[in-house]
Parts: C-alpha cells; sequence; structure tokens
C-alpha cells in the first residue's frame, strides 16, 4: 500500500539532496505502522497494489511443498506464509560511502531505520571518503566469441566488514566498518535512487540476507578478488564499499546482464577506482583453467531457482519450464564452484551462494565440490556470523557440509532465501 504519512515525512525531509524520486515511501503493511514511529492524521489505503499484482503459479508452489515439507519439516510453513506474501518483505538500503549524502543517515534513522551492523564513528567515513588517488581508467568488457551454453541469473547485494578470525581466537564482533547498511523491521521499501548526470547515486537496495556472502568473504585490501557471476552487481558493490581490493574481477555470462551490470558500477562507482575493476562476459566455469591460482578470494553466487521470483511465475507454462530447467541446475553449479576453487591460491577461499531454500542446489553441490577437488576443506561459519547475526536473521538447522541457511520465517525477519557456505583451498 502507499502510506501518505511516511510519502509526506520523505518528502519534506529528504527532498533533492537524498537523490529521491519523491513519489512514494512503501509500507507493505498496516501492522509495520507501530514500527515506523511516525505519527499523522492521514488515512492509510488498505488496498495493496502489490499484491494484485502478483499471481501465485500453483505448479511451482505443489513443487516447493512437496520438496520443502520434507527438507525442512515444520519450518517450511512459516516460511511458505511468508514467501507468498511480498507485502511483508523487508528491504534493506546499502549507503554509497563514495558520494555526498548530505544528511541521509538522520532521515532514514527519523524513518526507524536501524545499522545492520554495529558501527563506531571512527569506522563511520567521511561525506566524501574515496580511496587513495589512481590514474581514472574505465571498465574493460571482454565478449566472449563462442556463445553461451547457460544463463545466470544473479543474486542479490550485501554490506559488512569482517576481519580475518585467528585459530587461537574466539571470532571477532561483526563490524561494518566503512560499509553501511541499514534496515527497516516493517515492510517499507524506498523508491530506487534517480540517476542523476555528474552524481553518483547514493544507496542501493537489497535484500540485506545477501550481504552475507560478502561477510564471509572477508576481503582485505589489496586482496585479488573474483565475482564470478556477478550481475547485477550487488555484491560487487558491497566489496568495494567494505576496503580496496588489488583487483576485483566481476564477471558475467550473459551479455544483456554483464550490460546492466556494468551501468550499475558505473552509477555507483568513482572513476578513481574504475582501475582496480575488471569486467568480462565469459563462461565462469573456464576460469579454473584459464586463470588457476591467481585469486585471493572468489565469490560464486550461482544461477540458482530463486524461491521468491519462480512462485510469482507468469504462466503456467513457464513454471513448468523452470522446473524442468532446476534439474539441471545442481550440475551446472558444481563445475562452477569446482571452477573456483582452481581459480583461487592455496590459502585463498571460496564463499558459494544462493537465494533457494533448495538441499540440491546448496548442500550437495558443496559436498560433490569436496569429493572432487582435492585440498579443500569447508570451514564453519555458525560462531563467525551466524550467532552474532541472530537479531537480524533466521537460520535453518545446521547440516552438513558447514553451511548457512537464511530463511523468511517472520514479520521483521523477512530476509532471504540465502545459502553460503565457504572453502578454504589448502593446498
Amino acid at each position: 500500500m502507499h502510506c501518505i504519512a511516511c510519502r509526506a515525512l520523505l518528502c519534506v525531509s529528504l527532498g533533492k539532496r537524498a537523490n529521491f524520486n519523491l513519489g512514494t515511501v512503501r509500507v507493505r503493511s498496516t501492522k509495520c505502522l507501530s514500527d515506523l514511529q511516525v505519527k499523522s492524521s492521514y488515512k492509510v489505503n488498505e488496498k495493496s497494489p502489490l499484491t494484485s499484482r502478483r499471481k501465485v503459479c500453483q505448479r511451482v508452489l505443489e513443487h516447493f511443498d512437496a520438496q520443502y515439507a520434507e527438507e525442512l519439516g515444520s519450518l517450511w510453513m512459516s516460511v511458505r506464509s511468508v514467501l507468498l506474501n511480498p507485502d511483508c518483505w523487508q528491504h534493506g538500503v546499502m549507503l554509497n560511502r563514495f558520494t555526498d549524502l548530505g544528511d541521509l543517515r538522520m532521515r532514514l534513522q527519523e524513518l526507524g531505520y536501524t545499522s545492520l551492523l554495529p558501527q563506531s564513528d571512527q569506522e563511520r567515513p567521511s561525506a566524501h571518503t574515496l580511496p587513495p588517488p589512481v590514474s581514472a581508467g574505465s571498465l574493460e568488457c571482454v565478449v566472449q566469441e563462442r556463445p553461451s551454453t547457460h544463463t545466470l541469473s544473479g543474486g542479490s547485494l550485501e554490506c559488512v566488514v569482517h576481519e580475518r578470525p585467528s585459530t587461537h581466537t574466539l571470532p571477532p564482533r561483526v563490524s561494518s566498518g566503512s560499509l553501511e547498511c541499514v534496515v527497516q523491521r516493517a515492510p517499507v521499501r524506498l523508491p530506487a535512487p534517480r540517476h542523476e548526470r555528474g552524481r553518483l547515486k547514493p544507496y542501493f537496495l537489497l535484500n540485506a540476507a545477501s550481504l552475507l556472502p560478502v561477510l564471509a568473504l572477508a576481503v582485505t585490501e589489496g586482496d585479488r578478488v573474483m565475482d564470478m557471476c556477478s550481475a547485477p552487481g550487488g555484491k560487487a558493490l558491497a566489496i568495494l564499499q567494505t576496503t580496496r581490493p588489488g583487483l576485483l574481477h566481476c564477471n558475467e555470462v550473459d551479455k544483456h546482464r554483464c550490460d546492466w551490470l556494468s551501468k550499475t558500477l558505473e552509477s555507483y562507482v568513482p572513476a578513481p577506482l574504475m582501475e582496480t575493476l575488471q569486467l568480462t562476459n565469459q563462461d565462469g566455469r573456464d576460469f579454473g583453467h584459464t586463470h588457476q591460482g591467481m585469486y585471493d578470494k572468489v565469490l560464486v553466487d550461482a544461477p540458482c531457482s530463486n524461491d521468491r521470483s519462480w512462485l510469482f511465475t507468469s504462466s503456467v507454462q513457464q513454471g513448468e519450464l523452470w522446473l524442468k530447467e532446476r534439474q539441471k541446475l545442481p550440475k551446472l553449479q558444481a563445475q562452477l564452484l569446482c571452477s573456483a576453487l582452481a581459480a583461487v591460491r592455496p590459502g585463498g577461499a571460496v564463499v558459494y551462494s544462493t537465494c533457494t531454500l533448495s538441499r540440491a542446489e546448496n548442500h550437495a553441490v558443496v559436498e560433490a565440490a569436496l569429493a572432487t577437488c582435492p585440498g579443500v576443506e569447508p570451514e564453519d561459519l555458525q560462531e563467525e556470523l551466524a550467532n552474532q547475526l541472530s537479531e537480524h536473521f533466521s537460520f535453518a538447522p545446521p547440516l552438513w557440509p558447514p553451511g548457512l541457511l537464511v530463511v523468511p520465517e517472520r514479520l521483521g525477519h523477512t530476509w532471504g532465501p540465502m545459502y553460503l557456505s565457504r572453502l578454504r583451498r589448502r593446498t
């Protein structure tokens, strides 16, 4: 529904300085109004335009019911309720440290937003915090000549800094560092920022669970990093918000999505950082041979079943087609993961992630890679991430191999689905 009270507050308090399209701030449920703490005599429209636009594909829902009731047990019914009600979904806001945010932080706080992770005043960047100056460059796009054999459906985005844990100490406190992401317990969605010539966009909207793979990757300054399935670009942006890598190689196999990725990066990243980026349009399965041992960290946000969008497929025929394609995904995912493990150096880490609940596309893929790739060990993220972020995220019971599965299962905890697992190449 359109919350007129929120719209009025946003128009008055944010204005053009926040680079907003001042049309609407959407509140997806009347239950969230108390969370917003906005007092107004305006009436709220009880009819939600969003629900009326979306129609559930019964064939996909039946398939999910059969599979996830078995895999998740009683948890599936609460997850199912959230997935079928887009009006209750939350939306995170990742702030762009490379542009002048004005008083945007304060205005978001007035709307009820809070930091996803603790951040001290010393960690918070100034309005114009930029990396050390380098010569201006441009994104390089390398297009593969042979046709691609698959299309990637990238995931969402992320936001926080994590220090590398010592093997002799407890995991450090999760810290957002220079990366800022704010969240609302209510299902509020800000309008997407408009493009303004000569000005970088001030924020990026995302499912906050998509930040967890970036946290698990634990990129440090100077690391050579590959984002193997990078479009639409949220996770790449989160890496750059966190630190300055020595190289960030963003790859996307689909040409259309690669163009989308390029535009996203150009909308948020300042010219001095362009020299750090490399953008390619190649099959991720090839990098294990062509770039063997070249990277410190590799992120594989793999093409997957994307449970949120598949439930609202436009037609039964499309739903049937996707379900058939779903059977082929685990093989492709395992090939991408093995390629990443070959492309990372000994001692380096690979994070594998998806936005599906499917065990076949999550734990089973990691298990297959461990059986295929020698010298690789999984790392437990339970204490490092899950225990410290349980205030915001709900996690499914742990399985083997170690991995985290964020499940949307109640109001205020509607983030996900998001699966992630970190593998360390020892030799």
